[in-house]
């Protein structure tokens, strides 16, 4: 267990331990709930009002990172429409479930403790009809209502308590903005959601398999996903890595599945999969399969730090498609990795222009505007992410370096007080408190 200690000592202070205790035997004193799936009381320190809290604090920031929602309406109402049909069959029907496909070429499906769910292009481009995408669903869901990750937050809970109000912090160094640049976006749900555990899973895919086949799909949808998962991470490891780092797969899991839906679901065997339904709905997206592959052989590049080998795959990508927003904002990134700071901000304008109301590209332009000594433009750039996608502590904190590097301490100040207010350690907290001692203004 971390907590916050005394800086002469190294020792947890008695006001510290006492804080930390009460709020322990609170929450063990009142945290009880029954489980909606299986009917049995468990500890349960997370209400549900705080699931759906979690949802509004942190999936726009998490669409974001994935290049926002895909601009294809019609797609966008299917999959809302597909995930509403089959919440109301779930064990907890009122909660505020929604479906997305995001823009991220990478393999992943996530959902949120309320009811939030995110799917990436990259993996409905590998799926071929609807009961394989209910198959997903019904899987997201099944998560919601086993509460695992309410559950998993519990586990943690006396951590949590200790560390509340730190808020998230970037390793980089101050001069170096290198990692959180070429890092910011696709960084997957393993970065704010819980990690399930393997009985997790299992539970989820029971719970899926069972949600599919009351919405009236076929069981072998289920079977489908997981042959899609595996024979990926066979062919193609890195564009799933996220997905299982998150959602741990196995050929076990496969066979469960087919097995289950030989036995268990057999009378719902030649329930419809709809498959030309499906391949009619995500046409734009399968048009873009190459286009994909180049993305995310470029982000392959990246990981291995081959720039150039990066630069000409987001090159071809974008020979595919020139307005492709995720592809402009990597290529961006690439750009700013090989030092090409002019280059770099004229993609990330272009990818303003082809999706001006997402908010990435001014958070990453605020970024790149800073390593290149353009204070001005990076202050607009930060005010302007903040107004649309505002809680993000690391903005205040550029912003104040920002406005620093345009002489204007006192603004400065402020923002590097908002930072600490979230932020109280690692190497941004420091660097914002000496600032703050050398003004005069701690």
């Amino acid at each position: 267990m971390n907590a916050k200690r005394d800086d002469r000592s190294g020792i947890m202070t008695r006001r510290e331990f006492v804080g930390v205790t009460a709020l322990t035997t609170a929450a063990v004193a009142t945290g009880c709930a029954t489980n909606p799936v299986t009917g049995q009381r468990q500890m349960m320190f997370i209400s549900e009002e705080a699931e759906i809290n979690v949802d509004k604090q942190h999936s726009p920031h998490q669409f974001s990172a994935d290049y926002g929602p895909l601009q294809d309406p019609r797609l966008q109402s299917y999959i809302q429409d597909i995930t509403h049909n089959m919440a109301q069959k779930t064990h907890r029907p009122h909660m505020p479930y929604s479906g997305t496909v995001v823009n991220a070429s990478y393999v992943n499906g996530y959902i949120f403790p309320g009811g939030t769910m995110a799917i990436t292009r990259g993996l409905m481009a590998q799926m071929e009809d609807e009961a394989t995408l209910a198959g997903l669903i019904g899987h997201e869901l099944g998560h919601v209502n086993a509460r695992h990750t309410a559950q998993r937050m519990t586990k943690g809970m006396v951590t949590m308590l200790v560390l509340a109000g730190v808020g998230v912090a970037v390793a980089v160094k101050n001069e170096d903005y290198l990692p959180l640049v070429i890092g910011l976006g696709g960084i997957g749900a393993g970065a704010l959601l819980a990690k399930y555990s393997r009985n997790d899973e299992r539970q989820a895919d029971e719970l899926g398999m069972e949600y599919m086949v009351r919405s009236g799909y076929t069981p072998q949808g289920m079977v489908s996903l997981m042959d899609i998962l595996r024979s990926m991470n066979k062919r193609k490891p890195s564009a799933i890595e996220m997905m299982f780092s998150s959602h741990p797969m196995s050929d076990e899991r496969y066979k469960t599945a087919a097995g289950r839906a030989r036995d268990s679901y057999a009378s719902a065997a030649e329930n419809p999969r709809h498959r030309e339904r499906y391949m009619d709905m995500t046409a734009s997206i399968r048009a873009q399969a190459k286009l994909l592959d180049y993305l995310q052989d470029g982000d392959n590049a990246m990981r291995e730090r081959k720039w150039e080998d990066a630069e000409t795959h987001y090159g071809a990508a974008l020979k595919v498609s020139d307005s492709d927003y995720e592809g402009l904002m990597k290529m961006t990134k690439c750009q700013v990795a090989r030092e090409q700071l002019p280059e770099a901000l004229r993609y990330v304008d272009r990818a303003r222009q082809a999706y001006p109301a997402e908010p990435q590209s001014y958070q990453l332009g605020g970024l790149v505007a800073l390593r290149a000594k353009q204070y001005e433009r990076a202050h607009h750039d930060f005010e302007h992410y903040t107004k649309v996608l505002p809680g993000n502590p690391l903005t205040d904190f550029y912003n104040g370096r920002a406005l620093e590097g345009m002489g204007r301490k006192e603004a400065a100040a402020q923002r590097f007080k908002a930072f600490l207010e979230q932020v109280s350690s690692g190497e941004e907290a420091e660097y914002a408190r000496q600032r703050l001692a050398e003004w005069g203004m701690v």
